[in-house]
């Protein structure tokens, strides 16, 4: 027994021994970091600026996979691991790329002011060698907050050697945009050890506004040596192992890593350019020349000139052939060099050059080799600029005369790039011929352009023949294919099929020189700008007999903005056949800048079983000037389009039409912005309407609306005028109930042209923004039942000793509130009256008075809240007055009760008599005092009673969430079983029973971090030997959610109740409150991973406690005013008589009058056409009935409530 367990012992320590033994052999210092998992966890590419099998680095984990901040002097300019924050910040993204939330990291730069130039850099860990492939995909943020300016070069990229030399390798297009953007940075073959270093150079620039993340390094290891196998036939089999493709031997890589594909290549003519031009001659006939250097000689402080590196070395010391503009200006605009004479060639020995160009920056204009023999003609060319990479190209060569090759370059004049040469390598076949040179016939000069750069291609003909659009890549003219130029840097490319016989031209994927694992690409000239109805049309087949042939897709590349994501793609198979085409019609929308269209596709395998192709490409409706008419203009319900609205390109995120949840129908479409999508990124979805012309009146833009969800960001509508500057109009924030909720936001009238915009602001990450039913009408609106202040005043006037004021906390001096209610920042407005004695005697009054509104038989209470600072503020009294009648006093408040914003709120009663409301501040000698309101809401019910049970069926009553940060993060939501169609959520609600009941909830979601808050906040409540509070709680199992509930008093929390455990159905809560001061009640949820907390059927009763025992002496509140309510029923009375006899006397004068014949009724007919929101009846049978309004400001878009005692003591009697 005892020799079994020593076996086994053995055993088991020989196991140990051996796991270990090849853990320390996979993680020799030879084998870390060289983009090999020698480990099968990978454990050896661990920290190496990338992590595992990935190869990706996200920042999200503490150890920032290796990389380290290296700046100078990190007190003036650094690199720093960070998170956006718990509110939108002013710079920097608004959230990390990798997991697009407020929680996520990346790394950005600090905060620099100095009077230099100050560098951050941001330093990787050391790697081993890299293949010629080797590439790093990265996202990067570029964005002048604090505009300042960017500077030329706010960010770029170098490697650097293990003898510390530096070679620049990617340097972005320095312009400012809001939002992530991709790049992909060539590192190429580097044989020995290396870093990367990411600079920045700025002196001035706010915190965050340079950033990178996401980071995966991509094809950068060696051929790995295929195990027990020979190379395939076709190969050559490198010393190290692996094997490389026969095209990819003697063509001036280094594609084994060994260097055993350059050894064998005897008869090939190579030049490098290290020792020499060899045998290239750079003499040439234009003024412009060619150059031998190396980027060292250039410049190694500028990072914008020179390619950065040669491609031989790719080192900054290597040497190549360049061109740019010179140092004294630009003469002549292209330039040439030329090979030694040449033996003719045949079609069975073609002479065959590989090189390796760099075409960088606005100055490449493109490059073009020309054959040399009784005439100048072209074989290959590569237009424009292909970015911060040398790229490969091969050219074949057939001539049955001695001939020279000749490379010419066409440069443009602007700031920075240029375009070099390296690596040529003549085949065996271009062999040296002993003849003299004899001068070709040169070729003629092309045409001048017919009309200036700017308007060829911009989709309008300006040339006779419409020449300056022949050639744009439309296949609708004789020569617009032509338009396209293979842009590919890799080993597949486009190329155009033309058959003149039977006219059919088309693009296909084929096989290419290029030496990168990137898709084929091809690209139209610099097109547009475009108007809003640019649609690309096309045909494509992906055929063939494999399952799958590969992907094709479309990009824009705009001009200043640079490579935008991805408009269309397709990955299947269109069908077997070579006919199966498919149509598409793709829209491209307005594009503000000059912009290239781009179609990408990669084949699964090149060969005749299977074909990528494009043809019939057409630009349809795309001159910027075109605006296509729509039967209802702005007016829209979304079922079939977009009317008179696009998408804005230039934001970050587009609108998506959603079916199922409309406000018209309950089924159709409207359109959203889902916050919750882990797609999104960036801060802006905008949605702009076609421009409108300049109108003597006032407009109005009525709409609905949803702002859904406990961190759902914000709904604005802006005016954009003439010059493209933009104002608010109207605005909204927070959680609002999955309801729709009613807007109308008054335009007033223009003297110009104006542009109208729905913009989505994604300042959070847990949500839904959608609207509907959008109507624009060419009169005023009527009185809102909501009024916030925020970019307009809703038709309020001032009158009295002094004016009330439209401001904000950011323009209040020494006196006013520091932060309005609605969005409770000092950037939100509302209406103050400066109550101080040197702006307001004793006694004097000012008088803010509503617009008048339409009388009704109903009773309605108008909320609002008012906020009165300084010793001695005055008095703030409510009155309605009625059109034709006395004012009657509904609310009235002295006393100044802190620096908060309180609840007000008041009936109204007006018998179908017209009204206004007139908020009257009197003056009280104080010193530096002042009286503001904000927030003004009128319910459709009567005012609650205090103490009243609220149910949540018909909003949230009197309770509220808060806008302030730095209270919680997050919101509680109203929503139902029925509508909810996200989250998880009690099957029924408590009052009713049913999936339509109503009731509050606050999920946990990845969306958001654990263990933020939501609190839902009670009214102003008074101090209390005894209040009893009751309400319904719902939490299963699976929440690992909790409830806290809280008495707040003077800015202290006391803890009354917490809930952490609970489980199954509802459950009832009764909780006794005293307090000696005002207080208020909160509900705080501390969100988990998982699950929900739910409340309903909340109530608390002031003076009662739990035992229903009566503990507080209910006084009578000066706040109460019965005989203005007695004199209002009493002027309603007389009004009515009035109204009755006046009817009476009306319908007896003309019962005798006879009827004109033909006489036709007169009908009112609408200004514009368009729908109106008001047409949705919800008593017919075919609509769906509409909620009833809310009778809390929260359905408004008002949080915060900080709201007052002694509702009872302000109704009218």
């Amino acid at each position: 027994m005892f020799q079994l367990r020593s076996s086994a012992l053995i055993l088991l320590l020989t196991l140990q021994f051996a796991a270990g033994s090849w853990a320390q052999i996979c993680e020799a210092p030879g084998k870390k970091c060289d983009f090999v998992c020698d480990c099968s966890s990978c454990s050896d590419e661990q920290d190496c600026g990338y992590r595992g099998k990935g190869f990706e680095c996200d920042f999200e984990d503490a150890g920032m996979c290796g990389w380290t901040d290296q700046s100078l002097n990190t007190a003036l300019y650094s690199w720093e691991k960070r998170q956006r924050g718990d509110t939108l910040p002013d710079s920097g993204p608004s959230s990390d790329y990798t997991t697009g939330t407020a929680t996520g990291s990346f790394m950005g730069v600090s905060a620099v002011r100095t009077k230099g130039l100050s560098i951050a850099v941001l330093i990787s860990p050391e790697m081993k060698q890299s293949s010629p492939t080797c590439r790093l995909r990265l996202r990067y943020f570029l964005w002048d907050s604090g505009h300042t300016g960017l500077g030329s070069t706010p960010l770029w990229a170098s490697i650097l050697h293990q003898d510390s030399q530096e070679a620049i390798v990617w340097r972005p297009e320095a312009t400012s945009v809001r939002g992530w953007r991709e790049a992909t940075i060539f590192l190429g073959r580097i044989p020995t050890t290396f870093r990367i270093r990411l600079h920045s150079q700025r002196s001035e620039g706010r915190r965050g506004d340079v950033a990178v993340d996401q980071l995966e390094f991509l094809d950068c290891a060696l051929p790995l040596p295929l195990p027990g196998k020979e190379c395939p036939a076709g190969m050559k089999e490198c010393r190290r192992g692996g094997c490389v493709e026969r095209r990819q031997v003697c063509d001036g890589s280094d594609d084994c890593g060994d260097g055993t594909d350059e050894e064998d290549c005897a008869g090939y003519r190579r030049c490098d350019f290290e020792e020499g031009l060899c045998d290239w001659d750079l003499t040439s006939l234009s003024k412009l020349k060619w150059v031998r250097t190396n980027q060292k000689n250039i410049s190694i402080t500028d990072p914008l000139k020179g390619p950065g590196r040669d491609h031989s070395n790719n080192r900054a010391t290597g040497y190549f052939l360049y061109v740019t503009v010179p140092d004294g200006g630009l003469t002549m605009d292209w330039a040439a060099f030329q090979s030694p004479l040449l033996e003719p060639t045949n079609s069975s020995h073609p002479c065959k050059m590989v090189m390796y160009t760099h075409q960088y920056g606005p100055r490449s204009g493109g490059l073009t080799v020309l054959v040399a023999d009784h005439n100048i003609y072209p074989v290959w060319k590569r237009g424009g600029a292909l970015g911060d990479v040398w790229v490969k190209a091969e050219v074949e060569i057939v001539t049955n005369s001695t001939f020279q090759i000749l490379l010419m370059a066409a440069v443009r004049d602007f700031t920075y790039g240029g375009i070099a040469v390296d690596s040529i390598v003549l085949s065996p076949e271009c062999r040296l011929s002993s003849e003299n040179n004899t001068w070709a016939k040169f070729p003629e000069s092309p045409k001048q352009p017919c009309t200036e750069p700017d308007k060829m291609c911009d989709f309008h003909p300006d040339c006779a023949g419409a020449e300056d659009e022949a050639k744009c890549g439309d296949f609708s003219y004789t020569n617009g294919s032509s338009g396209w130029t293979d842009t590919s840097i890799g080993s597949q490319g486009w190329v155009l099929y033309e058959n003149s016989t039977s006219k059919e031209d088309y693009l296909y994927v084929a096989e290419a020189p290029g030496q990168q694992l990137t898709e084929a690409q091809t690209r139209t000239p610099l097109l547009g700008p475009s108007g809003p109805a640019c649609t690309l049309s096309f045909e494509f087949a992906l055929t063939g007999n494999p399952d799958h042939i590969g992907e094709l897709s479309v990009r824009v590349i705009d001009s200043l903005l640079g490579t935008q994501p991805k408009l269309w793609e397709f990955s299947e198979k269109t069908g077997t056949e070579e006919g199966a085409w498919q149509h598409v019609d793709l829209p491209i929308g307005v594009r503000k800048h000059r912009f290239q269209l781009a179609f990408e596709a990669r084949a699964v395998k090149l060969c005749p079983c299977s074909k990528i192709k494009v043809k019939n490409v057409r630009f349809v409706s795309c001159h910027a000037g075109y605006f296509p008419s729509s039967p209802t203009g702005l007016s829209c319900n979304f079922e079939t389009g977009l009317c008179g609205w696009y998408q804005d390109n230039s934001d970050n995120f587009d609108w998506m039409e959603l079916d199922g949840m409309d406000h018209t129908i309950g089924i159709g479409r409207s359109l959203v912005v889902d916050m919750w999508s882990p797609s999104l990124r960036g801060v802006f979805g905008r949605l702009v309407s076609f421009t409108q012309l300049p109108g003597p009146t006032d407009y109005c833009l009525s709409f609905f609306y949803k702002l859904y969800g406990p961190n759902t960001g914000a709904l604005t509508v802006k005016l954009l005028d003439n010059s493209g500057s933009e104002s608010v109009l109207w605005t909204r924030s927070g959680a609002h109930g999955n309801m729709w909720h009613e807007a109308q936001c008054p335009v007033p009238h223009q003297l110009t042209k104006f542009q109208l915009m729905f913009e989505a602001v994604r300042s959070g990450f847990d949500g839904r923004v959608a609207i509907d039913d959008v109507a624009f009408m060419s009169h005023p609106c009527t009185v809102p039942r909501m009024c916030s202040f925020e970019g307009q005043r809703c038709g309020y006037s001032s009158s009295g000793k002094v004016h009330w004021l439209h401001r904000s906390g950011h323009t209040a001096t020494t006196t006013g509130p520091k932060t309005d209610h609605t969005l409770e920042t000092e950037l939100g407005f509302y209406m103050m009256a400066n109550t101080g004695a040197n702006i307001l005697p004793s006694g004097g009054t000012a008088v803010l008075t509503s617009p008048v509104r339409q009388g009704t038989a109903k009773t309605e209470c108008v909320h609002f809240w008012y906020h009165m600072g300084g010793v001695n503020p005055g008095s703030l009294t409510l009155y309605m007055k009625l059109v034709k009648g006395e004012r009657v006093k509904i609310f009235s408040d002295s006393l100044n009760q802190g620096d908060v914003w309180r609840h007000g709120n008041g009936n109204i009663s007006s018998a179908l008599v017209d009204w206004q409301l007139e908020f009257e501040v009197v003056g009280a000698g104080g010193k530096n005092t002042h009286i503001a309101v904000d927030d003004i809401f009128l319910s459709a019910h009567p005012c609650e009673d205090q103490g009243s049970r609220c149910n949540l069926e018909r909003g949230m009553c009197s309770w509220s969430n808060t806008q302030n940060v730095t209270v919680d993060k997050l919101d509680w939501e109203l929503t139902s079983q029925e509508a909810e169609k996200h989250y998880s959520t009690p099957p029924e609600d408590h009052t009713l029973g049913t999936e339509r009941g109503h009731f509050l909830f606050f999920p946990s979601s990845n969306r958001t971090a654990a263990n933020q808050n939501a609190k839902l906040l009670s009214p102003h409540l008074p101090p209390t030997k005894g209040t009893c509070l009751k309400f319904w709680a719902y939490k299963p199992y699976s929440s690992d959610s909790e409830l806290r509930v809280w008495r707040l008093s003077e800015g202290r929390l006391n803890q009354l109740l917490v809930v952490s455990e609970l489980g199954g159905p509802w459950k009832r809560f009764d909780v006794n409150i005293t307090s000696t001061e005002d207080y208020q009640i909160v509900f705080e949820g501390l969100k988990g991973t998982s699950g929900v907390v739910a409340l309903d059927d909340i109530e608390y009763t002031v003076g009662v406690n739990c035992a229903n025992k009566v503990t507080d002496v209910l006084t009578t509140s000066p706040k109460r005013d019965n005989a203005g309510g007695i004199a209002a029923s009493v002027i309603v009375v007389l009004l009515l008589i009035g109204t009755l006899i006046a009817l009476l006397i009306y319908y007896l004068r003309t019962r005798r009058v006879k009827p004109v014949i033909g006489q036709s009724p007169s009908s009112s007919v609408s200004a514009s056409v368009s729908f109106h929101n008001e047409t949705y009846e919800p008593e017919r049978a075919d609509r769906v009935t509409i909620s009833p309004a809310q009778n809390h400001p929260m359905a408004a878009g008002f949080n915060n409530v900080s709201v007052s005692a002694g509702f009872r003591e302000m109704e009218v009697a």
